[in-house]
């Protein structure tokens, strides 16, 4: 999916003697460039262990206990000494429980009965599980539960038991002084569990990226509010901080920002003071009221705000596209289109490894594979196309829905999305392309 580089309008072969060169056209790995330019992965800290769960270890963690700790019973039975098994009945002396301090001493001709996870006694060498032992019973038979629990009583030992059988000994999972999850490690529940295991009540991992989602638009109303003539339902900052969430980072969501560039400009300062990553969708083209232009480019007065570049880029849907860093800081911010599946599409291409970034993460794109199409496919000349797809256990890909950016509709049951690239106009069924998977 690499592309080269671009050839716009503006090489001094295609233009006129004396005339202004026209803007720069981006590719959608330049773009991409220099955004990831932008970012690296936030400092540590420190976290109670539920609170890492989908975060990335910034440090090696090393056992500081063996594990187990101590030799314990993997069977609910009897401890013995291996040479007193024959068959033959032996004296329980005691009874010892999972989490017991004090245990009997298992001398010639006893037993202790024990329960799983219960440290072995001194003295036993082997644990005889209860269906080798008539569980005191006194029949003489196997049994499948005990029932001698009082010193004074025996338990016939039905089959002999080598020396070990069915301890789990000291150390044999991790001993002291090992390092169980290096730096990067995602940790998911089964690290968790280990860290947990080993004594870990904390650990130190990224920082979640604090993003601030803003939708811009004077017709946007909030979900559920009356839709009068001329509105339409903010959906845009919904999806984008939803996006951020499941790219791990902690997202703001602030919808309907009125096409007012000085209500815009002081939404952005509050923002300023606790955000990471900054994220507009709208007002970014060529229209008359394009507000985030305006309140940004320093040609309107945004220089105390910092610099953002707005962009033609080779793609489509979400050709329209805006890119800086704000405040003293430096904060990031993206300004991407209005159009609901530009904008998102614009997210998984451009925020998402942003925010991935940010997290540490080793690798920060989404997986492409190449599947056979099942349709034609068309694409405009010159620009990389993002088409919503279906790809199917069987290796192929189905369009899904038509090629405009608002299908909010087939959008929602696209699971990837068709790569075209920029020099193919046309594909007849059966080709392949490059599918970029949504899926986690």
């Amino acid at each position: 999916m690499t592309a080269g580089p671009a050839h716009g309008s503006n090489d001094p072969c295609c233009e006129d003697a004396g005339a202004p060169a026209a803007p720069r056209t981006w590719t959608v790995d330049e773009h991409l460039a220099d955004v990831l330019a932008a970012a690296a992965p936030l400092p540590a800290v420190e976290v109670d262990l539920l609170d890492a769960l989908g975060r990335r270890l910034t440090a090696d963690v090393t056992a500081a206990v063996d594990l187990p700790p101590f030799d314990n019973s993997s069977m609910d039975g009897y401890a013995l000494r291996a040479a007193d098994t024959a068959p033959v009945a032996l004296a329980v002396v005691g009874d010892i429980a999972a989490g017991a301090a004090e245990l009997p001493e298992v001398g010639p001709g006893r037993a202790a009965r024990i329960m799983t996870g219960a440290p072995v006694p001194p003295g036993a060498d082997a644990v005889a599980p209860v269906e080798w032992t008539d569980g005191g019973s006194g029949t003489g038979e196997a049994a499948d539960a005990m029932t001698a629990a009082v010193a004074g009583e025996t338990v016939q030992v039905l089959r002999p038991v080598a020396a070990g059988a069915h301890i789990r000994r000291r150390g044999s999972d991790i001993t002291a002084g090992t390092t169980v999850l290096t730096a990067g490690t995602l940790l998911g529940p089964a690290q968790l569990g280990l860290l947990a295991a080993i004594g870990r009540a904390t650990v130190a991992v990224h920082r979640r990226p604090r993003v601030a989602v803003l939708s811009t638009g004077s017709e946007l109303v909030q979900p559920g509010e009356p839709i009068g003539p001329g509105r339409i339902s903010d959906s845009n900052s919904f999806a984008l901080a939803a996006a951020a969430r499941a790219a791990g980072a902690e997202a703001v969501r602030i919808g309907g920002v009125p096409d007012d560039p000085a209500v815009l400009r002081r939404v952005l300062q509050e923002q300023l003071a606790h955000a990471d990553l900054i994220v507009t969708s709208g007002g970014v083209s060529v229209g008359a009221y394009d507000v985030v232009k305006e309140a940004l480019q320093p040609l309107h007065g945004g220089e105390d705000l910092g610099g953002v570049d707005f962009r033609r880029l080779r793609m489509q849907p979400g050709k329209p596209q805006g890119f800086g860093r704000l405040g003293k800081d430096g904060v990031p911010l993206l300004a991407l289109p209005g159009n609901p599946v530009s904008a998102y599409i614009s997210f998984e291409l451009f925020v998402r490894p942003l925010i991935r970034t940010m997290l540490g993460a080793p690798d920060v794109h989404r997986p492409v594979v190449s599947a056979v199409c099942t349709a034609d496919l068309s694409s405009p000349a010159g620009r990389r196309q993002f088409l919503r797809g279906r790809y199917g256990t069987d290796g192929t890909v189905t369009p899904v829905g038509g090629a405009s950016s608002h299908l909010v509709g087939a959008l929602a049951h696209a699971d990837c999305l068709i790569a075209v690239p920029e020099d193919t106009t046309a594909l007849p069924a059966g080709s392949r392309v490059d599918v970029v998977l949504l899926t986690d």
